[in-house]
């Protein structure tokens, strides 16, 4: 077994992340080639989902990407150096109080996600002497972020709060879009009709990734996916259409044999019945790697499955290599890649991709290929 090239330097992790920038590409083409007139952005919150937006975003701008959405302002801080002056990037979490200068500044685009928001936008649009772009974001089912009904009834019912805006999309966001057959999803479909006809000469967007696979009707006029970008199935209940974009290979650190009754880990809560070869590995909890997987998880020497035994700790974990009589101190075990997908990782964590992807930790050696991320 052989690792990733883990680049130059004597002190690369023994935890290599591979990213693959061209299989995140090819996802966006794949998801844009599925609508129909809609435009096509790319979610890179949260790091890019833990794969590194700085990365990211300059290469699905090169697929063609034109829109941006991440969480909160120094996330669109962190990739407007890298995308051009007329790629926009929506800051899903509005403006904040302080931040109107340099919303303004960086050219960012808030979501503005209340009517105090929307206030304090127009405000700085008065200040700055010119209309000032905005995402009007209604709530139509997820009772988080976005206006209720009543305060959307009551904005329209007075556009002149709305002045010295640019309203370029009214939006909203699915709650149970995985779930193909959910009666919430045209539930919430007819309520952002219905809402979006109050503002009828802004564009509208409904669709995360799995709401593009639920049909032309939710597209309007932007998409947004995330997830699907970064090779988590956006459909559950079918073959995920979409390719993985990230492997994750950790180096042995010591292979030993112990014989029964002696007991692996924290807590010994996993005992040996027979004579077994545990292989000690450089990734835990710090790096990210979930405590849940503890008992439960697994890696891939090779072709050969080896079960995670004892309790994920802080920077290690143990496997049972009593299968791969070949595994030895220095190779590497592959912890996420073509045997272990992110979604089969996150069953076994017994928790969704999405959280498997923005854990990984900073304490990994990162390589972006531009093919072959599990290699």
């Amino acid at each position: 077994m052989t690792a990733p090239d883990s680049g130059p330097g004597p002190h690369a992790s023994a935890t290599i992340l591979t990213v693959d920038l061209a299989a995140i590409a090819a996802n966006y083409r794949s998801l844009r080639a599925r609508l129909q007139g809609a435009a096509c952005a790319g979610v890179v919150k949260a790091d890019g989902y833990g794969l590194g937006a700085v990365r990211i975003a300059p290469a699905l701008a090169a697929a063609g990407c034109r829109d941006f959405f991440v969480a909160h302002l120094g996330e669109g801080l962190a990739i407007r150096r890298g995308l051009a002056a007329g790629e926009a990037i929506y800051v899903l979490n509005g403006v904040l109080a302080g931040e109107d200068a340099e919303f303004a500044a960086r050219d960012l685009i808030p979501v503005l996600n209340d009517l105090a928001q929307v206030e304090a936008w127009t405000a700085a649009a008065r200040q700055h002497g010119r209309r000032l772009p905005a995402v009007l974001h209604i709530d139509t089912g997820m009772s988080r972020l976005g206006l209720a009904p009543a305060d959307a009834q009551r904005l329209a019912a007075d556009p002149h709060r709305l002045d010295g805006i640019d309203l370029r999309y009214v939006m909203s966001h699915l709650a149970c879009s995985e779930e193909s057959d959910n009666p919430k999803n045209p539930a919430q479909l007819r309520l952002f009709a219905a809402e979006r006809a109050r503002w009828p000469a802004a564009k509208a967007s409904f669709a995360n990734s799995s709401g593009i696979f639920l049909g032309h009707d939710y597209h309007f006029d932007l998409v947004r996916p995330g997830c699907a970008l970064y090779g988590i199935n956006p459909t559950p209940d079918r073959p995920n259409p979409v390719a993985q974009t990230a492997a994750l290979h950790a180096r042995i650190l010591q292979v030993r044999e112990i014989d029964p009754p002696e007991t692996v880990g924290y807590g010994a809560t996993h005992r040996v019945t027979t004579r077994t070869r545990i292989a000690t590995v450089a990734a835990g909890y710090a790096d990210g790697w979930l405590r849940t997987l503890s008992n439960r998880g697994c890696a891939y020497y090779g072709d050969i499955r080896v079960p995670i035994v004892g309790r994920v700790s802080m920077d290690l974990i143990t496997l049972d290599v009593t299968a791969a009589p070949a595994a030895r101190t220095g190779e590497t075990v592959e912890l996420m890649g073509p045997h272990l997908p992110v979604d089969a990782v996150a069953e076994l964590a017994n928790t969704i991709g999405y959280e498997v992807l923005t854990r990984l930790g900073d304490r990994f050696h990162r390589v972006y290929t531009n093919g072959a991320a599990a290699a």
